[in-house]
Protein backbone atom coordinates (compact mmCIF):
# COMPACT_ATOMS: atom_id res chain seq x y z
CA UNK A 1 0.00 0.00 0.00
CA UNK A 2 1.58 3.81 -1.11
CA UNK A 3 1.64 6.11 1.93
CA UNK A 4 2.00 9.17 2.89
CA UNK A 5 4.83 11.78 3.74
CA UNK A 6 5.53 13.02 6.95
CA UNK A 7 8.16 15.37 8.47
CA UNK A 8 8.85 12.66 10.79
CA UNK A 9 8.09 9.18 11.39
CA UNK A 10 8.57 7.82 14.99
CA UNK A 11 9.50 4.13 16.00
CA UNK A 12 8.31 3.09 19.29
CA UNK A 13 5.40 4.50 20.97
CA UNK A 14 7.24 4.03 24.73
CA UNK A 15 7.38 7.45 27.17
CA UNK A 16 10.58 8.75 24.66
CA UNK A 17 8.74 8.36 21.62
CA UNK A 18 5.18 9.61 22.62
CA UNK A 19 7.16 11.92 23.95
CA UNK A 20 8.80 13.53 20.90
CA UNK A 21 5.75 12.52 18.71
CA UNK A 22 3.75 14.81 21.09
CA UNK A 23 6.49 17.43 20.63
CA UNK A 24 7.11 17.47 17.42
CA UNK A 25 3.51 17.86 16.70
CA UNK A 26 3.04 20.77 18.78
CA UNK A 27 5.91 22.60 16.47
CA UNK A 28 3.76 21.88 13.76
CA UNK A 29 5.33 19.03 11.95
CA UNK A 30 3.56 16.19 10.16
CA UNK A 31 4.55 13.38 12.65
CA UNK A 32 3.78 9.23 12.22
CA UNK A 33 4.43 7.35 14.77
CA UNK A 34 4.22 3.16 14.77
CA UNK A 35 4.44 1.07 17.60
CA UNK A 36 4.85 -2.68 17.13
CA UNK A 37 2.76 -3.49 20.07
CA UNK A 38 0.74 -1.55 22.51
CA UNK A 39 1.89 1.83 23.54
CA UNK A 40 3.97 1.52 26.96
CA UNK A 41 3.75 -2.47 26.50
CA UNK A 42 7.41 -2.87 27.28
CA UNK A 43 9.65 -0.77 29.54
CA UNK A 44 7.60 2.16 29.91
CA UNK A 45 4.53 0.48 31.64
CA UNK A 46 7.03 -1.32 33.56
CA UNK A 47 9.18 0.94 35.94
CA UNK A 48 8.63 1.90 39.85
CA UNK A 49 5.89 4.44 39.17
CA UNK A 50 7.92 7.68 40.67
CA UNK A 51 9.00 11.13 38.97
CA UNK A 52 11.84 11.23 40.70
CA UNK A 53 15.41 13.21 40.92
CA UNK A 54 17.29 9.73 41.57
CA UNK A 55 18.53 10.46 45.21
CA UNK A 56 21.05 7.64 44.95
CA UNK A 57 22.18 9.02 41.91
CA UNK A 58 24.25 11.84 44.14
CA UNK A 59 26.02 9.26 45.41
CA UNK A 60 27.45 8.68 41.87
CA UNK A 61 27.95 12.85 41.44
CA UNK A 62 25.42 12.36 37.92
CA UNK A 63 24.46 16.06 39.71
CA UNK A 64 23.51 17.25 35.94
CA UNK A 65 21.00 14.11 35.52
CA UNK A 66 19.44 14.86 39.47
CA UNK A 67 18.94 18.45 38.95
CA UNK A 68 17.08 17.83 35.42
CA UNK A 69 15.26 15.45 36.77
CA UNK A 70 14.20 17.02 39.72
CA UNK A 71 13.44 20.46 37.70
CA UNK A 72 11.10 17.80 35.80
CA UNK A 73 9.48 16.86 38.71
CA UNK A 74 7.72 20.29 39.66
CA UNK A 75 7.39 20.29 35.48
CA UNK A 76 5.31 17.56 35.28
CA UNK A 77 3.89 17.69 38.32
CA UNK A 78 2.03 20.91 36.92
CA UNK A 79 0.88 19.39 33.58
CA UNK A 80 -0.76 16.30 34.70
CA UNK A 81 -2.05 16.29 38.14
CA UNK A 82 -4.56 13.93 37.86
CA UNK A 83 -2.07 10.85 37.06
CA UNK A 84 1.08 12.26 38.87
CA UNK A 85 0.55 13.41 42.91
CA UNK A 86 3.28 13.96 46.20
CA UNK A 87 4.26 11.12 47.34
CA UNK A 88 6.28 11.50 51.35
CA UNK A 89 9.48 8.79 51.22
CA UNK A 90 10.59 7.99 54.59
CA UNK A 91 14.69 6.73 54.69
CA UNK A 92 15.13 4.51 57.77
CA UNK A 93 18.57 5.26 59.02
CA UNK A 94 20.93 2.49 60.80
CA UNK A 95 24.64 2.19 61.25
CA UNK A 96 25.48 0.49 58.09
CA UNK A 97 24.46 3.96 56.16
CA UNK A 98 26.63 7.01 56.14
CA UNK A 99 26.78 9.23 59.53
CA UNK A 100 23.26 11.17 59.96
CA UNK A 101 24.60 14.81 59.07
CA UNK A 102 26.26 13.12 55.81
CA UNK A 103 22.78 12.16 54.79
CA UNK A 104 20.92 15.31 56.18
CA UNK A 105 23.22 17.20 53.94
CA UNK A 106 22.99 15.25 50.58
CA UNK A 107 19.08 15.77 51.42
CA UNK A 108 19.64 19.06 51.62
CA UNK A 109 21.58 19.18 48.13
CA UNK A 110 18.69 17.13 46.93
CA UNK A 111 15.77 19.50 48.09
CA UNK A 112 17.42 22.59 46.59
CA UNK A 113 19.22 20.95 43.38
CA UNK A 114 16.15 21.31 41.16
CA UNK A 115 14.38 24.88 42.09
CA UNK A 116 11.90 22.75 44.72
CA UNK A 117 8.43 25.00 44.84
CA UNK A 118 5.48 23.12 45.68
CA UNK A 119 6.95 19.96 47.36
CA UNK A 120 7.57 19.98 51.39
CA UNK A 121 11.10 19.26 52.02
CA UNK A 122 13.21 17.20 53.81
CA UNK A 123 12.44 16.44 57.72
CA UNK A 124 13.99 14.18 60.78
CA UNK A 125 11.56 11.73 61.62
CA UNK A 126 11.56 10.08 65.52
CA UNK A 127 10.17 6.40 64.15
CA UNK A 128 9.25 5.54 67.72
CA UNK A 129 6.64 8.81 67.72
CA UNK A 130 5.24 8.59 64.19
CA UNK A 131 3.07 6.11 62.49
CA UNK A 132 6.06 5.36 59.89
CA UNK A 133 7.89 4.05 62.66
CA UNK A 134 5.12 1.07 63.63
CA UNK A 135 5.28 -1.95 60.82
CA UNK A 136 9.35 -1.15 60.33
CA UNK A 137 11.62 -3.39 63.01
CA UNK A 138 12.05 -1.92 66.47
CA UNK A 139 15.38 -1.74 66.09
CA UNK A 140 15.07 1.40 63.56
CA UNK A 141 14.42 4.21 65.54
CA UNK A 142 15.61 7.28 63.14
CA UNK A 143 14.37 8.22 59.51
CA UNK A 144 14.59 11.10 57.38
CA UNK A 145 11.50 12.01 54.84
CA UNK A 146 11.54 13.80 51.76
CA UNK A 147 9.43 14.38 48.72
CA UNK A 148 9.18 12.84 45.62
CA UNK A 149 6.03 11.93 42.95
CA UNK A 150 4.51 9.10 42.05
CA UNK A 151 2.60 8.50 38.34
CA UNK A 152 0.58 6.15 36.43
CA UNK A 153 3.54 5.60 34.34
CA UNK A 154 1.82 4.05 31.45
CA UNK A 155 -1.19 6.84 31.41
CA UNK A 156 1.66 8.97 30.88
CA UNK A 157 2.41 7.34 28.32
CA UNK A 158 -0.93 7.17 26.08
CA UNK A 159 -1.77 11.03 27.22
CA UNK A 160 1.73 11.99 25.18
CA UNK A 161 0.11 9.97 22.19
CA UNK A 162 -3.28 11.32 22.62
CA UNK A 163 -1.59 15.16 22.78
CA UNK A 164 0.05 14.26 19.69
CA UNK A 165 -3.14 13.22 18.05
CA UNK A 166 -5.01 15.72 18.57
CA UNK A 167 -2.00 18.14 17.21
CA UNK A 168 -2.31 16.18 14.03
CA UNK A 169 0.18 13.36 14.27
CA UNK A 170 -0.55 9.78 13.47
CA UNK A 171 -0.20 6.77 16.08
CA UNK A 172 -0.39 3.46 14.61
CA UNK A 173 -0.05 1.00 17.65
CA UNK A 174 0.37 -2.70 16.17
CA UNK A 175 2.72 -1.70 13.22
CA UNK A 176 5.72 -2.48 12.96
CA UNK A 177 8.51 -1.13 11.28
CA UNK A 178 10.53 -3.72 9.33
CA UNK A 179 12.52 -1.35 6.90
CA UNK A 180 13.60 1.93 6.29
CA UNK A 181 16.21 3.25 3.57
CA UNK A 182 16.96 6.52 2.53
CA UNK A 183 16.07 6.98 -0.98
CA UNK A 184 16.05 10.35 -2.95
CA UNK A 185 16.58 13.27 0.02
CA UNK A 186 14.02 11.05 1.88
CA UNK A 187 13.29 8.10 4.40
CA UNK A 188 11.31 5.13 3.20
CA UNK A 189 9.60 3.55 6.14
CA UNK A 190 8.19 0.34 5.51
CA UNK A 191 5.35 -1.05 8.33
CA UNK A 192 3.56 -4.38 8.95
CA UNK A 193 0.45 -5.08 9.97
CA UNK A 194 1.28 -8.74 12.09
CA UNK A 195 -2.67 -9.01 12.52
CA UNK A 196 -3.21 -8.93 8.63
CA UNK A 197 0.36 -10.67 7.51
CA UNK A 198 -0.48 -9.75 4.19
CA UNK A 199 -0.80 -5.87 4.64
CA UNK A 200 2.30 -3.51 3.71
CA UNK A 201 2.49 0.21 4.44
CA UNK A 202 4.95 2.55 2.69
CA UNK A 203 5.70 6.04 3.79
CA UNK A 204 8.22 8.66 3.54
CA UNK A 205 9.55 11.13 5.92
CA UNK A 206 11.90 13.79 6.06
CA UNK A 207 14.07 12.50 9.59
CA UNK A 208 13.69 9.49 11.79
CA UNK A 209 13.80 9.09 15.52
CA UNK A 210 14.63 5.32 16.31
CA UNK A 211 12.66 5.35 19.89
CA UNK A 212 12.87 1.61 20.03
CA UNK A 213 14.03 1.49 23.52
CA UNK A 214 15.26 -2.15 24.30
CA UNK A 215 15.30 -2.87 20.08
CA UNK A 216 17.13 0.54 19.10
CA UNK A 217 20.33 -1.08 18.37
CA UNK A 218 18.09 -3.98 16.40
CA UNK A 219 16.48 -0.76 14.95
CA UNK A 220 19.38 0.95 13.72
CA UNK A 221 21.05 -2.06 12.39
CA UNK A 222 18.57 -4.62 11.11
CA UNK A 223 15.50 -2.08 10.28
CA UNK A 224 17.82 0.75 9.01
CA UNK A 225 20.91 -0.64 7.69
CA UNK A 226 23.12 1.01 9.78
CA UNK A 227 26.18 1.10 12.00
CA UNK A 228 25.35 1.23 16.00
CA UNK A 229 28.15 3.43 16.92
CA UNK A 230 26.77 3.38 20.69
CA UNK A 231 26.41 0.37 22.59
CA UNK A 232 23.78 0.00 24.86
CA UNK A 233 23.28 -2.54 28.15
CA UNK A 234 20.08 -3.94 29.08
CA UNK A 235 19.40 -3.93 32.33
CA UNK A 236 16.08 -5.75 33.87
CA UNK A 237 13.93 -4.00 36.72
CA UNK A 238 11.62 -6.12 38.36
CA UNK A 239 8.99 -5.40 41.02
CA UNK A 240 6.78 -7.37 43.16
CA UNK A 241 2.98 -6.21 44.40
CA UNK A 242 1.89 -8.21 47.57
CA UNK A 243 -1.01 -7.47 50.39
CA UNK A 244 -0.70 -4.22 51.51
CA UNK A 245 1.85 -4.15 54.38
CA UNK A 246 0.74 -0.91 56.44
CA UNK A 247 -2.20 2.00 56.59
CA UNK A 248 -0.48 4.94 55.71
CA UNK A 249 0.20 6.90 52.51
CA UNK A 250 4.08 6.91 52.84
CA UNK A 251 6.26 5.20 51.19
CA UNK A 252 9.28 3.91 52.10
CA UNK A 253 13.15 3.75 50.70
CA UNK A 254 15.60 0.91 52.04
CA UNK A 255 19.07 1.09 51.56
CA UNK A 256 20.46 -2.49 50.77
CA UNK A 257 23.89 -4.51 52.24
CA UNK A 258 25.06 -4.65 48.34
CA UNK A 259 24.87 -0.49 47.81
CA UNK A 260 21.12 -1.17 45.83
CA UNK A 261 17.88 1.25 47.25
CA UNK A 262 14.68 -0.64 47.38
CA UNK A 263 11.26 1.17 47.58
CA UNK A 264 8.07 0.19 49.64
CA UNK A 265 5.16 1.86 47.80
CA UNK A 266 1.31 1.86 48.53
CA UNK A 267 0.07 0.87 45.50
CA UNK A 268 -3.45 0.76 44.46
CA UNK A 269 -5.24 0.75 47.66
CA UNK A 270 -5.26 -2.55 48.54
CA UNK A 271 -1.83 -3.26 47.72
CA UNK A 272 2.01 -2.42 48.42
CA UNK A 273 4.62 -2.34 45.63
CA UNK A 274 8.44 -3.40 45.86
CA UNK A 275 11.04 -3.12 43.93
CA UNK A 276 13.44 -2.71 42.17
CA UNK A 277 16.15 -4.78 41.11
CA UNK A 278 19.02 -4.48 38.29
CA UNK A 279 20.33 -7.66 36.51
CA UNK A 280 21.88 -7.63 33.15
CA UNK A 281 19.07 -9.15 30.47
CA UNK A 282 19.55 -10.85 27.26
CA UNK A 283 16.63 -12.12 25.01
CA UNK A 284 12.81 -10.76 24.21
CA UNK A 285 12.36 -7.38 26.33
CA UNK A 286 9.11 -8.86 25.46
CA UNK A 287 9.05 -11.28 27.22
CA UNK A 288 11.18 -10.07 30.57
CA UNK A 289 9.86 -11.78 33.89
CA UNK A 290 11.05 -11.87 37.42
CA UNK A 291 13.17 -14.72 38.05
CA UNK A 292 13.62 -16.79 41.15
CA UNK A 293 16.27 -15.16 42.56
CA UNK A 294 14.53 -11.53 41.99
CA UNK A 295 11.88 -12.55 43.86
CA UNK A 296 13.70 -13.92 46.86
CA UNK A 297 15.89 -10.81 46.78
CA UNK A 298 13.30 -8.31 47.26
CA UNK A 299 11.54 -10.22 49.47
CA UNK A 300 14.76 -10.24 51.72
CA UNK A 301 15.22 -6.52 50.98
CA UNK A 302 11.99 -5.85 52.75
CA UNK A 303 12.52 -8.19 54.97
CA UNK A 304 15.21 -6.54 56.69
CA UNK A 305 13.55 -3.82 57.76
CA UNK A 306 9.73 -4.63 57.97
CA UNK A 307 8.18 -6.32 61.00
CA UNK A 308 6.19 -8.77 59.67
CA UNK A 309 8.01 -10.79 56.98
CA UNK A 310 6.88 -10.51 53.23
CA UNK A 311 5.79 -14.16 52.48
CA UNK A 312 5.25 -16.08 49.11
CA UNK A 313 1.21 -15.76 50.08
CA UNK A 314 1.50 -11.97 49.85
CA UNK A 315 2.50 -12.05 46.26
CA UNK A 316 -0.69 -10.72 44.56
CA UNK A 317 1.44 -9.78 41.02
CA UNK A 318 4.83 -9.15 39.66
CA UNK A 319 6.38 -7.15 36.46
CA UNK A 320 9.38 -7.07 35.07
CA UNK A 321 10.88 -4.20 32.61
CA UNK A 322 13.71 -3.97 30.82
CA UNK A 323 15.92 -1.06 30.84
CA UNK A 324 17.72 -0.16 27.48
CA UNK A 325 20.74 2.23 29.10
CA UNK A 326 23.90 3.80 27.40
CA UNK A 327 26.69 1.23 28.00
CA UNK A 328 29.32 3.60 30.17
CA UNK A 329 31.44 0.79 31.03
CA UNK A 330 30.26 0.37 34.33
CA UNK A 331 30.54 -3.01 36.19
CA UNK A 332 27.75 -3.56 37.89
CA UNK A 333 23.83 -3.32 36.80
CA UNK A 334 23.09 -0.64 39.23
CA UNK A 335 25.89 1.47 38.43
CA UNK A 336 25.53 2.06 34.69
CA UNK A 337 24.02 5.60 33.97
CA UNK A 338 20.35 6.47 33.89
CA UNK A 339 20.98 9.62 31.78
CA UNK A 340 20.29 9.54 28.16
CA UNK A 341 22.40 10.20 25.17
CA UNK A 342 20.81 11.37 21.63
CA UNK A 343 23.18 10.05 18.48
CA UNK A 344 22.30 11.60 15.20
CA UNK A 345 23.67 10.34 12.21
CA UNK A 346 23.32 12.71 9.50
CA UNK A 347 25.17 11.86 6.40
CA UNK A 348 25.74 15.69 4.81
CA UNK A 349 22.95 16.00 2.08
CA UNK A 350 20.98 13.08 3.46
CA UNK A 351 18.17 12.70 5.88
CA UNK A 352 18.92 11.93 9.62
CA UNK A 353 18.55 9.82 11.93
CA UNK A 354 18.45 10.70 16.00
CA UNK A 355 18.32 7.13 18.16
CA UNK A 356 17.48 7.47 21.61
CA UNK A 357 19.95 5.56 24.57
CA UNK A 358 18.86 5.30 27.77
CA UNK A 359 16.91 8.21 29.70
CA UNK A 360 14.08 7.64 32.32
CA UNK A 361 10.82 8.54 32.54
CA UNK A 362 11.10 11.87 34.69
CA UNK A 363 12.94 13.16 32.00
CA UNK A 364 11.33 12.29 29.21
CA UNK A 365 10.05 15.91 27.90
CA UNK A 366 13.07 17.53 28.58
CA UNK A 367 14.64 14.52 26.19
CA UNK A 368 11.80 15.44 23.61
CA UNK A 369 13.18 18.45 23.58
CA UNK A 370 16.93 18.13 23.32
CA UNK A 371 15.79 15.66 20.12
CA UNK A 372 13.92 18.63 18.60
CA UNK A 373 17.00 20.32 19.15
CA UNK A 374 19.24 18.37 17.46
CA UNK A 375 16.72 17.62 14.31
CA UNK A 376 16.44 21.85 13.78
CA UNK A 377 18.25 21.70 10.90
CA UNK A 378 16.35 19.54 9.08
CA UNK A 379 13.21 21.56 10.20
CA UNK A 380 14.60 25.00 10.44
CA UNK A 381 10.59 26.78 10.00
CA UNK A 382 9.54 24.79 12.67
CA UNK A 383 8.10 26.49 15.65
CA UNK A 384 9.80 26.68 19.36
CA UNK A 385 9.45 24.65 22.44
CA UNK A 386 6.20 24.33 23.85
CA UNK A 387 5.57 21.48 26.23
CA UNK A 388 6.73 23.42 29.69
CA UNK A 389 3.80 25.39 30.35
CA UNK A 390 1.16 22.98 28.70
CA UNK A 391 -0.82 20.55 30.67
CA UNK A 392 -1.29 16.65 29.27
CA UNK A 393 -5.00 15.97 28.11
CA UNK A 394 -7.17 16.14 31.65
CA UNK A 395 -4.86 18.09 33.45
CA UNK A 396 -6.04 21.36 32.88
CA UNK A 397 -8.07 21.38 36.17
CA UNK A 398 -7.80 24.35 38.82
CA UNK A 399 -6.94 23.44 42.70
CA UNK A 400 -5.90 20.57 44.12
CA UNK A 401 -6.35 16.78 42.99
CA UNK A 402 -8.62 15.62 45.87
CA UNK A 403 -10.56 19.10 45.75
CA UNK A 404 -11.24 17.76 42.07
CA UNK A 405 -12.25 14.45 42.48
CA UNK A 406 -14.79 16.28 45.61
CA UNK A 407 -16.50 18.37 42.94
CA UNK A 408 -16.51 15.27 40.22
CA UNK A 409 -18.57 13.30 42.85
CA UNK A 410 -21.27 16.23 43.65
CA UNK A 411 -21.43 16.33 39.45
CA UNK A 412 -22.00 12.79 39.22
CA UNK A 413 -23.99 12.07 42.46
CA UNK A 414 -25.98 9.54 41.07
CA UNK A 415 -22.84 7.50 40.56
CA UNK A 416 -20.48 5.32 42.80
CA UNK A 417 -18.62 7.70 44.45
CA UNK A 418 -15.28 5.19 44.25
CA UNK A 419 -15.84 4.56 40.15
CA UNK A 420 -15.64 8.65 39.67
CA UNK A 421 -12.45 8.64 42.16
CA UNK A 422 -10.87 6.32 40.20
CA UNK A 423 -11.89 8.02 36.82
CA UNK A 424 -10.86 11.32 37.82
CA UNK A 425 -8.14 10.80 38.79
CA UNK A 426 -7.04 8.78 35.31
CA UNK A 427 -8.60 10.94 33.21
CA UNK A 428 -9.07 14.08 34.85
CA UNK A 429 -11.35 16.90 32.97
CA UNK A 430 -11.41 14.58 30.36
CA UNK A 431 -13.95 12.19 32.38
CA UNK A 432 -16.87 14.13 30.52
CA UNK A 433 -15.74 12.46 27.58
CA UNK A 434 -15.38 8.96 29.22
CA UNK A 435 -18.92 9.36 30.87
CA UNK A 436 -20.52 11.33 28.19
CA UNK A 437 -23.44 12.22 29.97
CA UNK A 438 -23.89 9.48 32.18
CA UNK A 439 -26.13 9.68 35.12
CA UNK A 440 -26.83 6.57 36.62
CA UNK A 441 -25.09 3.28 36.58
CA UNK A 442 -27.46 1.81 34.11
CA UNK A 443 -26.28 4.76 31.52
CA UNK A 444 -22.95 2.93 31.81
CA UNK A 445 -23.58 -0.39 30.66
CA UNK A 446 -22.20 -4.03 31.89
CA UNK A 447 -20.07 -3.01 35.10
CA UNK A 448 -17.09 -5.98 34.63
CA UNK A 449 -15.66 -4.96 38.12
CA UNK A 450 -14.21 -2.39 40.07
CA UNK A 451 -16.55 -0.04 38.10
CA UNK A 452 -14.51 -1.05 35.07
CA UNK A 453 -17.79 -0.68 32.62
CA UNK A 454 -18.56 -0.68 28.49
CA UNK A 455 -18.99 2.92 28.46
CA UNK A 456 -15.28 3.27 30.01
CA UNK A 457 -13.81 0.60 27.68
CA UNK A 458 -15.76 2.34 24.51
CA UNK A 459 -13.70 5.22 25.32
CA UNK A 460 -10.19 3.33 25.67
CA UNK A 461 -10.93 1.72 22.25
CA UNK A 462 -11.69 4.99 20.29
CA UNK A 463 -9.97 6.97 21.95
CA UNK A 464 -6.71 5.29 23.90
CA UNK A 465 -5.91 2.33 21.25
CA UNK A 466 -7.17 -0.37 23.64
CA UNK A 467 -7.18 -3.25 21.53
CA UNK A 468 -7.32 -5.78 23.81
CA UNK A 469 -7.97 -7.16 27.56
CA UNK A 470 -4.50 -6.47 28.53
CA UNK A 471 -4.19 -3.04 27.23
CA UNK A 472 -7.47 -2.02 29.24
CA UNK A 473 -6.83 -3.82 32.34
CA UNK A 474 -3.05 -3.51 32.48
CA UNK A 475 -2.12 -0.49 31.14
CA UNK A 476 -4.80 2.19 30.84
CA UNK A 477 -5.89 1.10 34.47
CA UNK A 478 -5.02 -1.50 36.98
CA UNK A 479 -8.24 -3.11 36.83
CA UNK A 480 -6.93 -6.50 36.52
CA UNK A 481 -5.29 -6.46 39.96
CA UNK A 482 -8.71 -6.48 41.64
CA UNK A 483 -10.85 -8.74 39.37
CA UNK A 484 -10.82 -12.82 38.39
CA UNK A 485 -9.81 -14.73 35.91
CA UNK A 486 -13.56 -14.61 34.30
CA UNK A 487 -14.26 -10.99 34.45
CA UNK A 488 -10.80 -10.42 32.82
CA UNK A 489 -12.07 -12.94 30.28
CA UNK A 490 -15.07 -10.58 29.82
CA UNK A 491 -13.40 -7.92 29.52
CA UNK A 492 -11.20 -8.90 26.87
CA UNK A 493 -14.25 -10.24 24.67
CA UNK A 494 -15.67 -7.07 25.08
CA UNK A 495 -12.61 -5.14 24.33
CA UNK A 496 -12.19 -7.35 20.82
CA UNK A 497 -15.56 -7.36 19.71
CA UNK A 498 -15.80 -2.94 19.99
CA UNK A 499 -12.32 -3.56 17.94
CA UNK A 500 -13.89 -5.39 15.59
CA UNK A 501 -16.99 -2.97 15.15
CA UNK A 502 -14.68 -0.06 14.67
CA UNK A 503 -13.14 -1.69 11.86
CA UNK A 504 -16.34 -2.55 10.51
CA UNK A 505 -16.01 -6.28 10.80
CA UNK A 506 -17.73 -9.14 13.03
Amino acid sequence: MAGSQFDLVVIGGGVNGCGIARDAAGRGLSVLLCEQEDLGAATSSASTKLIHGGLRYLEQYDFRLVHESLAEREVLLRSAPHIISPLRFVLPHHSGLRPWPIIRIGLFIYDHLGGRTTLPGTRGLDLARDVAGRPLKPSYTRAFEYSDCWVDDARLVVLNARDAADRGAEIRTRRRCIAARREGGLWRVTLHDPVEPTRYESVSARALVNAAGPWVSEVATGVAGENAPVKVRLVKGSHLVVDRLYEHDRAYIFQNADGRVCFAIPYEGRFTLIGTTDVDFTGDALQAAISEEETVYLMAAANEYFAQPVTRQMIRSSYAGVRPLYDDGATAAQEATRDYMLHLDAPEGAPPMLSIYGGKITTHRRLAEHAMEKLAPTFPDMRGPWTKSAHLPGGDFQGKRAQFIAEMQKQYAGLEPSLVARLARAYGTQIEAVLDGARSPDDLGRDFGMGLTEREIDYLVAREWAASGEDVLWRRSKVGLHIDAAAAQAVADYTESRVKASKGLR
